[in-house]
């Protein structure tokens, strides 16, 4: 099967997404085009659509006249988001846990051992690809189209932030340890586990994103003052 390339807007957008996920830019601050064509070494074209992808997602306001500025979500609205995130998938367990079938597990076991590899390579962006593949298998499996489509819109939505807190501290062991119990649930077709465990496992998700920005801001901060 012909594997489809990223466009360079794609690329340019999740290059992009990840540095205000991880507080590289600042909210508020102003992306000036031409200075990020020359870091990035691209063509204003590729950035325009791709800052145009990332007005489309709320991370970036496009004013006329004046350009495009980072609207970096504050900690309430991402633990809103979090918290909403965490009853749709826990919503997907509980109905994939009596839905699964066993090719939708075996192929769920697959996508749990890539998971485990990348976490032996301490591979980040890998890990955060498999786990996604491994969350839209469990949408699918929930057999309700529209709410894997709900999940999938949040995913997006979250995607960078839910990225960038897998590298703070232990949290891709405690992720791993969190899928493995999600695969328990639903092998032994326990709703109520299934649903309790994937909702803490992405609610968690919040708390760690919000202490990972306030380490970047703590080092931030330290180093201006040095």
């Amino acid at each position: 099967m012909t594997q489809i390339r990223p466009s360079a807007a794609d690329m340019l957008y999740e290059r992009i997404e990840t540095l205000i996920a991880e507080g590289f830019f600042k909210d508020g601050e102003r992306l000036d085009e031409v200075r990020l064509a020359g870091d990035f070494g691209v063509s204003r074209t590729p950035l325009r659509e791709a800052l145009r992808l990332l007005s489309a997602s709320g991370l970036v306001e496009l004013i006329p006249n004046r350009g495009a500025f980072v609207r970096q979500p504050d900690f309430t609205r991402l633990v809103e988001m979090f918290e909403v995130m965490a009853e749709v998938e826990a919503w997907c367990a509980r109905l994939a846990a009596g839905r699964i079938t066993k090719a939708q597990i075996l192929m769920l076991r697959q996508k749990a051992s890539a998971c485990e590899a990348a976490l032996q390579l301490q591979d980040y962006g890998r890990y955060y690809a498999e786990n996604a593949a491994f969350h839209n298998m469990i949408y699918d499996a929930s057999g309700n189209g529209f709410l894997a489509e709900e999940a999938r819109n949040l995913q997006r939505r979250l995607k960078p932030f839910r990225k960038a807190q897998l590298s703070f501290g232990d949290r891709l062991s405690q992720s791993m340890s969190e899928h493995r119990e999600i695969l328990l649930a639903l092998e032994a077709a326990d709703v109520a586990r299934a649903e309790s465990v994937m909702r803490e496992h992405i609610r968690v998700q919040g708390d760690i994103y919000e202490e990972y920005r306030l380490s970047i801001n703590a080092t931030a901060g330290s180093r201006a003052d040095a």
